[in-house]
C-alpha cells in the first residue's frame, strides 16, 4: 500500500476521463499506474495499461460495458513495464485497438510530435516530453485545456529521470504548450489541479537540488581534507531527511545532477568522485 493510501479502482475525473487504476501500488509506483479511457462515444482512447494485473484488465472490460464503448486507440506514454504491461491483454479483449508509442515495438505504430488523436468528445495532442525515458509523451485535452503528464510530473512527489537536461527541457515545453490552462492528469498519484503549477514547482525543485550539490561541494568534504567528494556523501547530506532504502534512488539522481554540471563546466569528475571546476585548477 502506498504512503499516500489509496484511490478507487475506477474513478470518472470529468465528463469525458475515467481513471482506471492497474491495480500494482508500490514504492515507487504510488497508488499503483493510472490509466485514462478517454471520449464520450461508443468509441474510446486509452491512455497507457498497467503492469498486466488481471484486476486491471477485468475492471477494463467492466467500465467499457458500462459505458457501452470499446476502445479504438491506445497510447502509450512511455516504455516503462508498468505502463506497457497490459497491452497484451488488452488486445486479447479488443483484438481492433489500434495500439501507438513513440519508438514502437512489434504491432506498434509510431507516435509523433504533436500527432492528433480524436474520438467523440475528445482531442489529444501528443507532446515528444524525453528525460524520464528517451520516448517518453505527454498528451494535450483540448476540451479541458488539461495535459496527461505520464511520469514527467506526478500526482505525489517527484520523479526519477534518465537525463537531467532533456528532462528539464521537457518540462519547459510542457509549461509551454499553448492554452495549457488546466488540470494535471499523471502516470501516477491523484489529479493535479493546475498542470502548468506543477510543472512550474517541478522546475523549481530539481533548480534547488542542484543548488545544494554545488552549496555542499563549495563547503567541502563533510570529514574536511579532501575536496573530491562522492555522490552518495552528497546524498547524505542533502537528502537525510528520506529513509536509507531510498538513498540509492537519491543518488542517481545527484548523478544525473552532476552529469548535467558536468556538461556547463561546473564541475568535473575525478576518479569516483566529483570536485568543483575551479577547484580543479581548470576555470
Amino acid at each position: 500500500m502506498s504512503v499516500f493510501g489509496t484511490l478507487p479502482d475506477t474513478k470518472r475525473l470529468s465528463k469525458r476521463v475515467i481513471r482506471i487504476m492497474g491495480g500494482n501500488p508500490g514504492k515507487f509506483t504510488l497508488q499503483g499506474s493510472n490509466t485514462y479511457l478517454i471520449g464520450t462515444g461508443d468509441k474510446r482512447i486509452l491512455i497507457d495499461t498497467g503492469a498486466g494485473h488481471e484486476h486491471w484488465i477485468k475492471t477494463l472490460e467492466k467500465v467499457l460495458a458500462d459505458e457501452k464503448a470499446e476502445v479504438s486507440t491506445a497510447l502509450v506514454t512511455h516504455w516503462h513495464y508498468d505502463h506497457v504491461g497490459g497491452i497484451a491483454d488488452l488486445k486479447k479483449i479488443s483484438p481492433g485497438t489500434v495500439v501507438y508509442k513513440n519508438r514502437p515495438s512489434g504491432g506498434q505504430e509510431d507516435i509523433t510530435d504533436r500527432q492528433v488523436f480524436s474520438v467523440e468528445g475528445a482531442s489529444l495532442t501528443a507532446y515528444y516530453t524525453p528525460g524520464h525515458t528517451v520516448d517518453h509523451m505527454c498528451f494535450f485535452l483540448s476540451e479541458e485545456s488539461a495535459l496527461f503528464t505520464g511520469d514527467n510530473v506526478l500526482g505525489h512527489g517527484t520523479s526519477v529521470f534518465e537525463d537531467l537536461a532533456t528532462y528539464l527541457s521537457s518540462l519547459e515545453k510542457m509549461k509551454e504548450i499553448p492554452a495549457l490552462s488546466g488540470r494535471g492528469y499523471p502516470g501516477h498519484g491523484e489529479v493535479l489541479d493546475d498542470a502548468k503549477d506543477a510543472v512550474d514547482g517541478y522546475i523549481a525543485h530539481r533548480m534547488a537540488r542542484e543548488r545544494q550539490v554545488l552549496m555542499v561541494m563549495k563547503e567541502g568534504h563533510p570529514l574536511g581534507g579532501d575536496e573530491v567528494m562522492t555522490a552518495m556523501e552528497m546524498v547524505r547530506l542533502i537528502y537525510k531527511e528520506i529513509p536509507r532504502e531510498l538513498w540509492s534512488t537519491a543518488e542517481m539522481g545527484v548523478v544525473q545532477i552532476l552529469e548535467k554540471l558536468e556538461g556547463e563546466k561546473k564541475v568535473l569528475r575525478e576518479g569516483e568522485g566529483w570536485v568543483l571546476w575551479e577547484r580543479a585548477g581548470l576555470a
